[in-house]
This record gives C-alpha cells, sequence and structure tokens, in this order.
C-alpha cells in the first residue's frame, strides 16, 4: 500500500530516504490519478524492502505541490537521496516501467 505523504512526514519520509522514493502527486478529483492508485498500491507490495511508493495529495498537502511546482496531476517523481531523478506526467504508464524505473535508482 502506497504511504500517504503529509508536510510533516515528507523529510523523513522522501528527502532523508536510503532507498529510491516514487511520490505520486494527485486528487481525489482527478480521474487518471485514480486509474494508476491500484497500481501503484500493488508495485508497493513488489518493490518492498527496495525502493518506496508514497501519495501526496495536492489539495491537503499544498506547500508541497508548489514546492515541486506540480502543474498536472498526476505527476510522479521519482527520488533518490533527497533529490528528483527523473518523473512522468500522466497516468500512461505500466507497473513494469515505474518498477524499473525505480529499481534503476536502488
Amino acid at each position: 500500500m502506497a504511504l500517504n505523504l503529509t508536510e510533516d512526514n515528507f523529510q523523513s519520509e522522501v528527502i532523508d530516504s536510503d532507498l529510491p522514493v516514487l511520490v505520486d502527486f494527485w486528487a481525489e478529483w482527478c480521474g487518471p490519478c485514480k486509474m494508476i492508485g491500484p497500481v501503484l498500491d500493488q508495485l508497493s507490495g513488489e518493490i518492498e524492502g527496495q525502493a518506496k511508493i508514497t501519495k501526496v495529495n495536492v489539495d491537503v498537502a499544498r506547500n508541497l505541490a508548489v514546492k515541486y511546482n506540480v502543474k498536472s496531476i498526476p505527476l510522479l517523481l521519482f527520488f533518490k537521496n533527497g533529490e528528483v531523478k527523473d518523473q512522468i506526467v500522466g497516468a500512461n504508464v505500466t507497473k513494469d516501467m515505474l518498477k524499473a524505473k525505480l529499481l534503476a535508482l536502488a
């Protein structure tokens, strides 16, 4: 299951993480976001211990959305050592593509 992030735990869960982290910027009203959610939850179980899957609700954590310049959602950011290394905009992506990108950072 993807971990829900807030402005309070973003630093510890993403920036300070030893593992690569995929951050899904999403919102309740976003159709494509809802389509990709189950894919991310499945992937989270498959890569446990190798990487982390997390979610940021842009309507709740507005400061994070602004900080990472989120213009359209879903926006998937791939972090390693506290820095954004890659990104995907939109839901047109497969679980295998996401897994490959994350494990390449591991």
